[in-house]
């Protein structure tokens, strides 16, 4: 008889993370508590406090007597993802040179190292978890209770829609990667000085520096953005 060996929720935590970013489990999927139990190992009660912990993080929807689901990336989402992704990342880079401590510091730089590896080695998941990685130790920095939940769930989209149009014999996108990595470490250098200003307006060129792409591939019809403005744009009703 096989046994199915046993794992930790950590393990189980990771697997799920992983998959949905990469969109190895698609947005929108059910997830099947049964057939998760049974391949990790893991009964129902821990395998529920994990998928709660997802949901809160913003990586599932928790349906009452429904069960989990990979949150969606609907019309509506990436709507919201155009208009609040240069607001909320401006707000947390600014907040990140005011409150960044020498070892969050530290660990940023080696998360740069760790991007800089992914781009020579090429694989694209591995890429797009390293530039997650980066911006969640941004959001930690920033240590704002209100902010954080928005600015994970923008990095769960960001990371989920960079898996759809990467292409990497795309010479534009190349230059692009190189471009994003020289942006985080001026990221690095200002958040290090405490240069609020920097912060912010680096926030909005490192947005500004995916948004063309990513509109050539999910940008809703109907949508009519200023990104990056000042002042909140008028949207057109969907």
């Amino acid at each position: 008889m096989t046994v199915t060996p046993k794992h930790s929720k950590s393990d189980v935590l990771h697997y799920l993370r992983h998959a949905i970013l990469t969109q190895k489990l698609a947005p929108g999927a059910d997830l099947d508590e049964a057939t998760l139990s049974e391949t990790w190992g893991l009964s129902r009660t821990p395998l529920r406090d994990v998928l709660r912990q997802l949901a809160g993080e913003g990586y599932l929807d928790i349906r009452t007597n429904r069960g989990a689901r990979v949150s969606e990336m609907s019309h509506r989402t990436l709507r919201d993802f155009f208009l609040a992704a240069p607001m909320i990342y401006g707000a947390v880079l600014r907040l990140a040179a005011q409150n960044a401590q020498d070892l969050q510091i530290g660990t940023l730089k080696d998360a740069q190292r760790a991007f800089r590896a992914a781009l020579r080695g090429g694989d694209i998941a591995a890429r797009a978890l390293a530039n997650n990685h980066f911006h969640e130790i941004t959001g930690q920095m920033a240590g704002n209770i209100y902010l954080l939940p928005s600015f994970q769930r923008l990095l769960i989209d960001h990371a989920r829609i960079s898996m759809t149009f990467f292409r990497p014999q795309d010479s534009e996108m190349a230059e692009n990667l190189t471009l994003a990595s020289q942006q985080h470490d001026a990221i690095i250098a200002a958040i290090e000085a405490g240069d609020e200003d920097a912060a912010a307006a680096l926030a909005v060129e490192h947005w500004n520096l995916s948004r063309g792409r990513i509109e050539q591939f999910v940008m809703p019809s109907g949508l009519d953005l200023q990104l990056g403005a000042a002042t909140p744009p008028k949207v057109r009703t969907l």
